[in-house]
This record gives structure tokens, sequence and C-alpha cells, in this order.
């Protein structure tokens, strides 16, 4: 003999099963009631896009930045622009940037010294020897044999053209 309940979450009236109820079913009137009725997170507007998502209760509680995403390209979006030079994870205080940052810079990949142009030969060498010194005017291309010869050799040095 079917009973009648009311839903917990639209309260319309419902026939159910003792079985059901016994068996601790019974509480909805619907699948789609019964689903809403398990979500208890919330609906957050995206950090960066601002489209709402839905976020359970361990996931607010457990986030660092308290910064919500939508998706993995929004968060992608706010990370690149969060994490950038110190704050990178990668981070070894620019002390092997120096490669880098001739190549942002459109430094022609030519050897200073010889003018060979093949990049698996070129190395970067720090003019006044401070390996810590990353500034344009402090770096330039040598191949690798060039290299060897202004670091092991004084004279070479002034064949440099800067």
């Amino acid at each position: 003999m079917p009973l009648v309940r009311t839903c917990k979450i639209c309260k319309k009236n419902f026939n159910t099963k003792p079985y059901f109820i016994k068996h601790g079913a019974g509480k909805y009137c619907s699948v789609a009631c019964h689903y809403k009725g398990l979500k208890t997170g919330k609906l957050i507007p995206c950090f960066i896009c601002r489209r709402e998502t839905y976020k359970t209760v361990k996931a607010l509680r457990s986030s660092k930045s308290k910064k919500f995403f939508c998706s993995k390209s929004c968060q992608t979006t706010w990370r690149n622009t969060e994490f950038v030079g110190a704050k990178h994870a990668n981070c070894k205080e620019g002390l092997y940037a120096y490669r880098s940052v001739l190549t942002r810079h459109r430094v022609p990949a030519i050897c200073k010294r010889c003018k060979i142009d093949d990049k698996r030969l070129l190395a970067v060498h720090h003019i006044d020897q401070n390996r810590k010194n990353n500034k344009l005017k402090n770096l330039t291309w040598l191949c690798h044999n060039c290299h060897h010869l202004i670091h092991r050799h004084p004279a070479e040095r002034k064949k440099i053209h800067v």
C-alpha cells in the first residue's frame, strides 16, 4: 500500500512504498529533486569571466587563494598573471635566465667574435664576468670555442666588438 510523503526539495506530495522508507529512501519525488538535495555547495562567479560555476563545500573550504574558476583555461589565465618572476615555482632569482633575456629582446643569435650563426653552438657570455648581472648590455652571444678562448686568454677579450 503506497504512502503519501512530501518531497524535501519542492514540497510536492508523492506516493512511495513502505519498503523505500524502511531503507532510507522515499524522501524525494523525483531523481531531479534527489540530486538537488545532494548539492550542498554554492554557485560562485568565475574570477576571470564572471560565469557562474558550482563549487562543493569542500572546494570552498580548501581553496588557498579563495578565487574560483569555471575552467582550467580561466585558472591558467589567472595563474599566468599571478605567478611570474619571483613568485614562479621554478624561479631561481634570474640566475639562469640570461639566454631568454637575449631571445626576448630579439638579439640575433650570432657569435660576436667569429660570426657563426648555428644556435646549437652558441652560448651566452657575461661581459663583466658576473653571472648575476643579467642586464641586456652585459650579455652577448658567443660560440663555445670563442667563449672558451675569452675566459682562458685575457688578450682575446679585446677582440670582442660589443
